[in-house]
């Protein structure tokens, strides 16, 4: 699979400086952690789930979490854990390509509980969601990933959901981020990412925000997250890959945008409808959300409706001028520190403090791809898209 993978290879080619790389679920930990890109949440209780995961990899979609916690009722628990290993292993049976698969599941045993179920169809698996994740709570959910991949000799990554209200709540917080610290850290191996529970801070004090706010607009939610990324995000080998918030916000999904923008030849004035479209109907408080995501650390987000997917992506390719800066930055000559001037000439690039930085983007644009130097997110959008 590869972001963008969906479209025409011609297509690619005339957006691609550098395309999007290939990768398994077999792939390197670091690499996939960077890949997960927009994350597709989806009840476990879907009639149709095999299909709807089928239809969602043509769409763009690389990673997805099937949901036996808060997406469903309390009492469809039992139902919804024998659709998914009934549909699971239908679409173990079909043979077909899917995306990363997990699994968010509410207690420990349930891990080897449906690993065993499953069977072969298990395969499918890359790892399980831990949600409500604190040390204590932790270590029982790792434990329990670790019998499983012991059992079922098949490597599952675990991504625990930060929400807790420890978490959130400021005499707790610093003790709360320590421990979890400490866990993660000692299965470091198994631990892809670290996601993000938003919408259960807000619900601690009775808070939702509108379409016209971010999360970051929230202080109570901004300043939980600037911290976890304090801790568990640092660039200097020791922190985690933690993915962004979910959008709670959708009015449509892509084929709203297509009477607008077939309307116009010219691409400035595409650009300036898609804009307005997408205003109109409530993303773009998303995109906002997006740019502020990578601005504060975090990579990849949420998403629960699958006209989020492409914003994400189409906003994780690394520009013309991020690669090249980055580039420079890294050049081996470089090595003793220093200060140059941009190829771009508008900037100037610190060797020394935008080294991690550098980094990061090389690492993103691995993934994601590098954007030509006349291609900017609306191409990149309508062509996910497919408009």
């Amino acid at each position: 699979m590869r972001h963008f993978g969906h479209i025409p290879s011609a297509a690619r080619a005339g957006l691609f400086h550098r395309q999007p790389c290939e990768f398994t679920a077999d792939s390197p930990a670091k690499l996939l952690a960077a890949a997960l890109g927009a994350t597709l949440y989806s009840p476990a209780t879907r009639p149709h789930l095999a299909g709807d995961v089928l239809k969602q990899v043509g769409r763009g979609v690389v990673s997805m979490v099937l949901c036996l916690e808060d997406s469903i009722d309390d009492g469809e628990v039992e139902g919804a854990e024998e659709n998914l290993v009934r549909q699971l292993t239908d679409l173990h049976a079909r043979g077909a390509e899917t995306p990363l698969l997990f699994v968010r599941v509410r207690e420990p045993a349930q891990i080897s509980d449906l690993v065993r179920r499953l069977g072969e169809a298990g395969r499918l698996l890359s790892g399980f969601v831990l949600p409500k994740f604190t040390e204590e709570r932790g270590a029982a959910f790792l434990e329990a990933l670790t019998d499983a991949e012991s059992a079922s000799g098949r490597r599952l990554f675990a991504m625990p959901v930060l929400e807790s209200p420890e978490l959130l709540h400021l005499e707790t917080r610093a003790e709360t981020l320590t421990g979890i610290g400490r866990i993660v850290d000692k299965y470091r191996d198994r631990v892809l990412a670290l996601r993000l529970g938003v919408t259960d801070f807000c619900s601690a004090y009775g808070l939702r925000r509108s379409p016209d706010m971010t999360a970051y607009d929230v202080q109570i939610v901004a300043g939980v997250i600037g911290d976890v990324v304090n801790v568990l995000g640092r660039s200097d080998g020791t922190g985690f890959t933690i993915t962004g918030p979910v959008w709670e916000y959708f009015r449509l999904g892509e084929r709203m945008f297509k009477p607008q923008l077939r309307r116009s030849p010219f691409m400035e004035q595409r650009a300036d409808e898609l804009r307005t479209a997408l205003i109109e109907h409530d993303l773009d408080g998303l995109l906002r959300e997006i740019e502020l995501d990578r601005a504060n650390g975090l990579l990849g987000k949420t998403c629960i409706h699958p006209s989020h997917v492409m914003p994400v992506h189409a906003l994780s390719v690394v520009s013309h001028e991020e690669f090249s800066d980055a580039q420079d930055i890294l050049r081996p000559e470089r090595g003793g520190g220093g200060v140059l001037r941009s190829a771009y000439t508008n900037k100037m690039n610190e060797v020394k403090p935008h080294r991690a930085w550098a980094e990061r983007t090389l690492q993103r644009a691995e993934v994601f791809g590098v954007a030509r130097e006349d291609v900017g997110f609306v191409e990149l959008l309508t062509a996910g898209l497919g408009l």
